[in-house]
């Protein structure tokens, strides 16, 4: 088993919850392990008490409110007495509190809200800050994968999240990436408070990672495979401490794991985001 690596989080949006694949994590070093109430039809929770609760207290756990289901599939809400209420319902369907637990994509409900969206943001934040001071979570952050729309609304009313997590890697447009920049700023967020997610854009067979070589990003380092040098280079756009992934089988996790050793040119970044800026101002209106 190697030793436990905290910049590489299990993501379960697309998993089968499958326990091989927790004990495949842990024995790679993997001990973060990313969830939502939403997933897997709203029983991901429910499922990991089932199947694998005497592991999940090796592991780092967070969660994500703010999707509650319907008849005929789901809905958003900021709603804060139904947030208070479903990182409480959280806690008792994973049999422990979770360590972590975001405000799942608050953009989705605050695009509905217009000028008071404000205030709704810092109603929200606050009922989980307010679970996570009564124990129903260790801490609590903002999952966003429109961070964009979220910029405008960041006041002195709106509490600090412990975690933000947005899209990171190669795929990411630069407005995402500037609108992380902006959050990670005005909240004051360290490396380690910010994670990426969706690293390879949904996934690694996808046909661009074979029309590029994202190698070109490591300078020295090119002896890691294409996948793993994506992977790498997702923890500088944006700048994150960790990177949420998922997948079904652990031997592709510990590949992931096994990038970690590489280096990513920073130079390299810069102009590749330069480049990104040059093209979207290249772009029609």
């Amino acid at each position: 088993m190697r030793g436990a690596d905290p910049r590489v989080v299990l993501g379960l949006y697309r998993s089968r919850h499958e326990r091989r694949l927790l004990t495949g994590a842990l024995d790679v070093g993997v001990t973060a392990l990313d969830t939502s109430t939403t997933y897997l039809g709203f029983r991901s929770h429910q499922v990991l008490a089932r199947t694998a609760g005497d592991l999940l207290p090796e592991f780092a756990v967070s969660t994500k409110v703010g999707y509650f289901p319907r008849p005929g599939g789901a809905e958003h809400s900021l709603d804060p007495v139904r947030l208070h209420a479903a990182v409480e319902q959280a806690a008792e369907d994973l049999g422990r509190e979770p360590d972590l637990v975001f405000l799942h994509n608050p953009e989705h409900s605050l695009r509905e809200v217009g000028p008071d969206g404000q205030e709704v943001l810092a109603e929200a934040c606050a009922a989980l800050d307010d679970a996570a001071s009564k124990g129903l979570c260790a801490a609590w952050g903002i999952a966003s994968w429109e961070p964009s729309a979220l910029v405008g609304l960041i006041g002195p009313t709106v509490p600090r999240p412990a975690t933000l997590m947005v899209r990171a890697g190669l795929l990411v447009g630069v407005g995402t990436l500037d609108a992380a920049d902006a959050l990670v700023e005005v909240w004051d967020l360290g490396p380690s408070e910010v994670w990426g997610m969706s690293p390879f854009g949904g996934s690694t067979s996808d046909s661009v990672w074979g029309a590029i070589d994202p190698r070109v990003f490591l300078g020295d380092s090119c002896q890691l495979s294409r996948v793993q040098a994506t992977f790498l280079a997702a923890y500088h756009l944006p700048r994150v401490g960790a990177v949420a992934v998922g997948t079904d089988e652990p031997a592709h996790l510990g590949e992931l794991v096994g990038a970690l050793v590489g280096e990513v040119e920073e130079r390299t970044v810069r102009e590749y985001r330069s480049l990104l800026r040059d093209r979207s101002r290249d772009q029609p209106v």
